[in-house]
């Protein structure tokens, strides 16, 4: 045992990373994902080797399996203010950007055991919402169940969200699973052993025209009925809550004080761990390359590890879900969209509410370790699964960020990275049986918001998928409803 700090930007001793090893996180990406690690102010210059070399001096990890984390933007700390004094063209379409890494992980990294032969439930994808369904399923008795990522868990959009977590929706549906989700989440360590770092501090939306502000006065009235405290602030008392702002051109706000933020990486971990204690196999490294059909039923999954024939099928992939989908024959309307987030140098406590100005899709809050974290939604980001980041994001969210808080600009940036929203026409999820496959269950769709909704959705669906029961909300959100013409349009989109 000891103490010996590999990292010193985020105290994680070698204690921390070799237990990491002990878990089976066995390539570099997972354990800084897992401790933290090479996220500080040198971004792994002073510990990356140090991990590395205990990774590579564990029994049964081949050299090849070594392979760093992938460097992120910008090489050196940069202030903000440099970054909004940069020229972009609002009128082009985002490059790609620096690519997120350089390709795909190598065979060292798969398990060298068999995949099983078969499962009752196939979950297709290790994000929030599969591993949360796994572990759902498995806490009523159905732990006969195979999760399938590609990547190492955390490689997908829940590992690269900003956390937060909120009750202010636009649909009655939406509210519901929140006020549920927020729920679960205050008593998620207490059921997994494993802190996520809850903080309510609210959300505030701010409303610089007109039609925003009709649509968050108009929502707010929605939030009540229901339950939740939103209220409508006038600028002045929205400065109370954060006298830093400006508040430039802002009409109104919107603030509920039970909103907040987490930490999106232990939530992974907590969902995965909980669900193999109960016998769930999670399978990373494993890309599924063909869904085999007959009479109506999806029959077997066919992986890059070997086949699995499975009564019940889940595609849970996010922005992948409908390149999965047309292995089946199943096209499905969901469309990625780049969105682009960065984080800080750490800053004594200061912003309580997370802060969105809903017109342009800027959004900020600072976490429980100081760093801010925001992100900023670009109307000309083309539709691709892309993953790699711009100077162009930079320089529009380093000049809105600091024109409502101008006192940022002297703050670096540390790195940014990007993540993909899983974009339906109706801003609202695919759930439920597809129609001529019954046995395949979608569960994807969430535009940016299915890390917030998860713990609701997957308990939900666990429960109908055991009992049998029906559920409104299998048939609200079903697939077929963009032939039928029953869309329910979500418009409290960020970004």
């Amino acid at each position: 045992m000891s103490k010996a700090l590999v990292c010193p930007c985020e105290d994680v001793t070698v204690d921390d990373v070799e237990g990491a090893i002990a878990k089976g996180f066995r390539d570099v990406e997972s354990i800084k994902r897992y401790t933290g690690f090479g996220t500080g102010i040198c971004q792994g210059k002073s510990c990356l080797t140090t991990v590395a070399q205990l990774l590579a001096r564990t029994p049964g990890v081949s050299p090849e399996a070594v392979l760093p984390f992938t460097p992120r933007p910008p090489l050196q700390p940069t202030e903000l203010s440099v970054l909004a004094s940069l020229d972009v063209d609002e009128t082009e379409a985002p490059l790609g950007g620096v690519p997120l890494s350089a390709g795909p992980a190598p065979d060292a990294l798969r398990s060298k055991e068999p995949i099983p032969a078969r499962a009752d439930v196939v979950i297709i994808g290790g994000g929030v919402m599969g591993l949360a369904l796994a572990h759902n399923l498995a806490k009523r008795g159905c732990t006969d169940v195979v999760v399938l990522e590609k990547g190492y868990l955390c490689a997908g959009a829940s590992g690269r969200n900003g956390g937060g977590v909120r009750m202010q929706w636009g649909t009655e549906a939406n509210i519901e699973l929140a006020k549920r989700s927020v729920e679960l989440m205050k008593q998620f360590a207490g059921e997994m052993g494993i802190n996520i770092w809850l903080r309510q501090g609210g959300y505030l939306f701010l409303a610089k025209s007109a039609a925003i502000a009709e649509r968050l006065e108009r929502n707010a009235q929605l939030h009540n009925r229901h339950g939740v405290r939103t209220e409508i602030l006038a600028p002045d008392a929205a400065r109370d809550l954060v006298p830093e702002l400006t508040l430039k051109n802002v009409l109104l706000a919107a603030y509920h004080p039970e909103d907040g933020v987490i930490f999106p990486w232990p939530f992974m971990w907590g969902y995965a761990q909980a669900a193999e204690k109960r016998g769930v196999r999670v399978e990373t490294f494993t890309e599924v390359t063909g869904l085999v059909t007959s009479s109506g039923l999806v029959r077997e999954v066919q992986t890059d590890r070997g086949t699995i024939s499975a009564k019940t099928v889940v595609l849970a992939a996010g922005a992948w879900s409908p390149k999965v989908a047309e292995l089946a024959g199943v096209e499905l309307p969901n469309q990625p969209h780049r969105h682009e987030i960065l984080s800080t140098e750490p800053l004594k406590p200061f912003l309580g509410p997370l802060v969105s100005v809903l017109d342009t899709g800027l959004y900020f809050s600072q976490s429980m370790r100081g760093e801010i974290v925001g992100g900023m939604g670009d109307p000309r980001e083309p539709v691709a699964l892309e993953q790699g980041s711009t100077l162009r994001f930079l320089a529009r969210f380093g000049r809105a960020l600091t024109e409502q808080l101008p006192i940022l600009g002297k703050v670096k940036v540390l790195r940014q990275w990007a993540g993909c929203y899983d974009v339906t026409p109706d801003n609202n999820p695919i759930l439920g049986r597809t129609p001529g496959l019954e046995n395949l269950l979608q569960m994807s769709g969430f535009v940016g918001h299915g890390f917030m909704m998860a713990p609701a959705v997957a308990e939900r669906m666990a429960e109908w998928m055991v009992s049998g029961q029906d559920d409104e909300l299998f048939n609200r959100f079903n697939l077929s409803r963009f032939s039928g013409g029953t869309l329910e349009r979500e418009d409290m989109i960020i970004g």
